[in-house]
């Protein structure tokens, strides 16, 4: 090796370093200023103006309180459908069934509106039906990757179809609204919550929302049970060796992620909807649960960092309605670019890290596709 390839390799080791010597959160900051970099030179290459577009929207999404209160409630919903995804990652699981789950965990909410109850019992049971049920939805995939060792990409996906197709029937047999021919009947008044300020959509929903990220937080960093599934996620080999479980805390990463969707359609379905119902389509609820995912990333996959990433995000599409009101006003395909952008640098720390079980799921993921494709050639 020459001198100037030794030395090229010692740069390279030292950036190496540098960049997995930081702190995760100077990595999301980081991420974010390049994020932001690239999407002021894009609308600037295009003609807007960045700086008055930016400041647009820094200031319709953070510096009042209806600013404020608009991103907290986008990012309620997208903190659980982030936890849905994060808690199976820390297993070594992909779960992309969150998006399923949410309209199962809707369902369930719709249907506290044929029970007569106090306000209060009528949230309680409506929220507790929600959780159930998206954790309910979870099983499926999950007996399928312990029993059969079916990919969970594959299995969750397919989920996703079914609760989708399933909940067109159910809306249009079950829950339909007699005078209204795509929607669900309507989350009754006890059973909404109330806003937290007038005149926005954050309802008091945000305190459960908090509440259940805390939980998550102090479950996988403060109890056997979480550092289990840590640990099979992180070395599933050590970990059986050392004597935990991995079909268990597999099992219960998949229902817990399930539970958090499900709380996610009732936050939503009762809180910041405007009808309080389901559409055929699914409305509001449509993908929220994809969403989460780049929220879990930013978020580098802990309920902690999810909180602030959610928030961030929410502050993203809250100050991007307004870039179109600007002074240079910025039309809705740029904005949303500009968006893509900075979530997706701000990603790229965690999904370098992650990189080693993307890509073992990749290869399972093809190898499972070449079994179905052989065996469906053989019949």
């Amino acid at each position: 090796m020459t001198e100037d390839k030794k030395q090229a390799s010692r740069l390279l080791r030292g950036i190496h370093r540098t960049l997995t010597g930081l702190h995760p959160a100077l990595e999301s900051v980081l991420a974010a200023i390049v994020g932001l970099l690239f999407g002021a030179l894009i609308m600037w290459v295009w003609g807007y103006d960045p700086i008055v577009a930016y400041k647009t929207m820094l200031l319709g999404a953070f510096t009042d309180k209806w600013g404020l209160a608009d991103s907290g409630a986008i990012a309620a919903p997208l903190v659980l459908t982030a936890l849905t995804f994060s808690i199976c990652l820390r297993a070594g699981m992909f779960n992309i069934g969150a998006e399923g789950q949410v309209i199962m965990g809707g369902l369930a909410a719709i249907s506290v509106g044929f029970f007569v109850l106090p306000s209060g019992l009528h949230h309680v049971v409506a929220l507790v039906f929600a959780m159930v049920a998206g954790g309910i939805w979870a099983i499926g995939p999950a007996i399928l990757k312990l029993t059969r060792g079916v990919n969970e990409v594959i299995s969750t996906i397919m989920f996703n179809w079914i609760a989708h197709f399933l909940s067109i029937f159910l809306i249009g047999a079950v829950l339909l609204n007699p005078f209204s021919a795509d929607q669900t009947i309507a989350i009754p008044p006890s059973a909404i919550f109330s806003k937290l300020i007038r005149g926005t959509d954050l309802t008091y929903a945000i305190f459960i929302v908090i509440g259940f990220a805390l939980i998550v937080y102090f479950v996988l960093w403060h109890t056997a049970v979480g550092y289990e599934v840590r640990a099979s996620g992180l070395n599933p080999s050590a970990a059986r060796y050392g004597g935990i479980k991995n079909k268990r805390t597999m099992f219960l990463a998949f229902v817990l992620g399930g539970i958090s969707a499900g709380l996610a359609a009732a936050v939503i379905l009762m809180g910041s909807s405007a009808t309080h119902a389901m559409y055929r389509l699914h409305g509001q609820l449509r993908n929220i649960g994809f969403d989460g995912m780049a929220v879990a990333m930013v978020g580098r996959n802990h309920p902690i960092g999810i909180l602030f990433s959610a928030m961030f995000f929410g502050g993203l599409n809250a100050g991007g309605r307004l870039m179109q009101l600007s002074s240079s006003p910025v039309p809705v395909q740029m904005v949303r670019l500009v968006m893509g952008i900075i979530v997706f640098t701000m990603s790229v720390p965690e999904l370098a890290r992650v990189f080693p079980a993307v890509k073992r799921h990749s290869v399972g993921l093809v190898k499972e596709m070449k079994r179905l494709t052989s065996s469906k050639g053989r019949r």
